[in-house]
């Protein structure tokens, strides 16, 4: 689901979850405790763990504000409360004592206050109240749901985020029929991820007198675009300046069949004096030049620009000292998965330079430090996501070196360490100080899953390299089941990574979780195959264009290598994968030379010809696969990648294979997997298919969630055990 309104939708639910629970007698969803006598993973203990989401520090950094999401699998449902943090002391308190959700903390007021979002009649408002969680009240009263928010740094205004009417590509019915549900489409991305767009969000500016937020202006008024950019962005997509003069925001201002193939957006800066806004990436007058919308735009006229910059820039944040505007760019239009750099320019004079050039993998988040001379980053590289330091003359620095992922949250007022949330296939996000100094230190804040940890056994995570087909050395993951005995034999499962260019680092899933798959007695190998970030961007440019090449070789190395070993069963192997994972297990099934005995592929793209046409974000499809499938080389002849497809074949299908798909899934429609059930029944092929009507390209619903981790392991049983 678009980010924001997920968290819309788990708002205001909280609410309605409120009265339920008064009414039908349910508890409160809260903290849980690991289920007695249990020590190995299961699907209810997952669902059972605390989620920590957003984090807040206080002006003095004495103090964090967080969220936590807690689930209910017997209610179905979620409930988000808000923790106060004394990073001294360490106690924690929680704040949110009714039933409904709270979330989105933010100190206000120089730290004596925490604004937040919860219900009011049946809306998502803004709130605020004291650090002890006394003094509650709404100080937002808009018509329509408030989905985020930013105060100024002088506190005296207030961006608002909400839904407003957009009719571009789907037609507004007529007003005498309110009941049709009939949808009139004129133009192309009427859909995205799993929402037919007849609204979009956009920033409002209000002044805020500490008692109430007054009339709203809207950023976008009258524009037909997206701020934050759907369906992932968020709030970092905007940001203050530090006069609280004016705001930077993302926005990519195209729409229909231009917004379908292009991935070209811009920071604009927005003055809150006058209302005008211009863009800091394109010269003044700037016209994008005409393109062909059925090819690659790699080599066409748009990526041959000088003066612009026409990839994704996002994620502005202006310097402490005011002088320097910077954000997260990319080079070039139409890729998505192009390596990020941090580009930061000059206010006064518009210089631009980019600061991580040093750093050959892509940037996820930054913050500057106070003095405005420095930028903390984190990015992945070979396969772990750590922290590092660059100057405004791009000398880059790694402060640590963990097995683990670390995202940034920001730097303490005295300069002297980072705060960051951290996770491995181990663990899942807890909240971390890091220290500043010759030697980055780490050092747990929170520890939400403590009892889990303490009760459950968890495998040993390993770091495998494999000889590769061309002579290249291969990163893989391997994680072994708790009390793993090398005298005995073990079924191995081979996970097929998604984006197709996503790493696999040291990632924590509430679904693909490793640590679960070892608990059921299975060893994981992960590769990172040709195509994934964090080893150089020639590896992971193999793969555009040459989704059957070698990518797949990889897979096979991979499960080659391990199934040396002699505690491995090579008679129980088994391929799993979601998304470009549900690709590769499709492809495998009919190239697998009798590896394998068992496939699961979850919303995979099964037919590539028919994926061009079905999914709204056309860029995809365009880069990857470098044109539509209809256009034929001089001896008409297709690209080698369509001709290769997955379901062309199934002729050579042979073994058990389970397909999973969501049916709100825009992204990969659910007759992908519709069709690889049905080709694989007819060829009489052992084949199931578990459908979610309610779900998109994810599965969110704790009941749906459980439903899938037992079908999961239900499948794998039965053929490798």
């Amino acid at each position: 689901m678009h980010f924001l309104k997920l968290l819309m939708v788990l708002t205001i639910a909280g609410l309605a979850a409120n009265a339920a629970a008064q009414t039908a007698d349910e508890p409160i969803i809260g903290k849980q405790q690991p289920a007695e006598g249990t020590e190995l993973m299961t699907p209810e203990n997952l669902w059972a763990m605390g989620r920590i989401g957003s984090v807040a520090q206080s002006p003095d950094g004495k103090a964090l504000a967080y969220t936590v999401t807690y689930y209910s699998v017997k209610q179905n449902r979620s409930r988000t409360t808000i923790h106060l943090l004394d990073t001294d002391t360490r106690a924690d308190k929680l704040l949110t004592v009714g039933a409904g959700s709270e979330s989105s903390p933010a100190f206000i007021k120089n730290g004596t206050r925490i604004a937040y979002l919860a219900a009011a009649d049946g809306k998502s408002q803004l709130w605020e109240m004291n650090l002890d969680g006394s003094g509650r009240r709404q100080i937002s009263f808009s018509e329509t749901d408030v989905i985020d928010f930013l105060f100024s740094p002088d506190g005296k205004k207030v961006i608002l985020i909400h839904e407003v009417p957009q009719h571009t590509a789907i037609q507004q019915n007529d007003e005498d029929l309110p009941k049709a549900t009939g949808m009139v489409v004129n133009d192309l991305m009427y859909k995205h991820w799993d929402t037919y767009v007849t609204s979009a969000p956009h920033p409002f500016v209000a002044a805020f007198d500490g008692e109430r937020v007054g009339q709203e202006t809207d950023l976008l008024e009258g524009e037909p675009f997206e701020c934050p950019m759907m369906p992932f962005g968020g709030i970092e997509q905007l940001a203050w300046s530090p006069d609280s003069k004016t705001i930077a925001y993302t926005c990519r201002k195209k729409t229909g069949r231009d917004y379908a193939i292009s991935t070209d957006s811009d920071i604009f800066i927005y003055n809150t004096a006058d209302g005008t806004t211009r863009n800091v990436c394109k010269p003044e007058g700037w016209k994008a030049p005409a393109c062909d919308p059925l090819r690659s735009l790699e080599q066409q006229e748009v990526n041959n620009q000088k003066d612009a910059l026409v990839g994704y820039d996002q994620n502005p944040q202006f310097s402490p000292d005011g002088r320097y505007l910077s954000w997260l760019s990319m080079e070039r239009d139409g890729y998505e998965s192009d390596r990020t750099r941090l580009c930061v320019m000059e206010l006064a004079t518009g210089k631009k330079q980019f600061v991580t050039e040093a750093f050959q993998s892509g940037v996820n988040e930054f913050c500057w430090d106070a003095k405005s001379q420095k930028i903390y980053f984190t990015g992945v590289w070979y396969g772990r996501t750590n922290i590092y330091e660059t100057n405004l003359k791009g000398n880059v620095k790694q402060l640590t070196d963990d097995v683990c992922d670390y995202a940034l949250v920001g730097i303490a007022p005295n300069g002297k360490q980072l705060v960051a949330k951290r996770h491995s296939m181990s663990s899942a996000d807890e909240i971390y100080a890091v220290a500043l100094g010759k030697k980055a230190e780490a050092e747990a804040l929170t520890n939400e899953n403590e009892a889990f940890y303490r009760q459950l056994a968890f495998g040993e995570v390993k770091e495998r390299w494999v000889n590769t087909v061309d002579g290249q050395k291969e990163l893989c993951w391997v994680v072994y089941p708790p009390k793993f005995d090398p005298a005995k034999k073990y079924p191995v499962l081979l996970f097929c990574e998604g984006g197709p260019q996503s790493p696999v680092s040291q990632f924590w899933s509430y679904r693909w979780n490793f640590q679960i798959m070892a608990a059921n007695g299975y060893i994981v190998i992960a590769p990172n195959r040709r195509g994934l970030p964090g080893f150089g961007m020639e590896w992971l440019e193999e793969i555009s264009g040459d989704y059957n090449g070698l990518c797949m070789k990889d897979y096979l190395s991979a499960i080659d290598d391990i199934a040396t070993e002699p505690y491995v069963d090579r008679e129980r192997l088994g391929a799993v994968g979601a998304s470009f994972g549900g690709y590769s297990v499709y492809w495998l099934a009919g190239h697998h030379d009798k590896r394998f005995k068992c496939f699961i592929a979850h919303d995979g793209i099964f037919n590539t010809e028919q994926q061009y046409v079905e999914t709204e974000e056309l860029w995809f499809p365009n880069w990857d696969l470098r044109n539509a499938p209809w256009i034929r080389d001089r001896e008409g002849r297709q690209r080698s990648w369509f001709e290769d497809s997955p379901h062309r074949s199934v002729d050579k299908w042979d073994t058990p294979i389970l397909c999973i798909h969501g049916q709100k899934d825009f992204r990969i429609e659910y007759t992908q997997a519709e069709s690889a059930f049905t080709a694989a029944r007819l060829r009489g092929v052992p084949a199931q298919l578990l459908l979610f009507p309610d779900e998109n390209h994810w599965v969110l619903k704790p009941q749906n969630g459980v439903l899938w981790q037992r079908t999961f392991f239900r499948w794998l049983d039965k053929w490798l055990k």
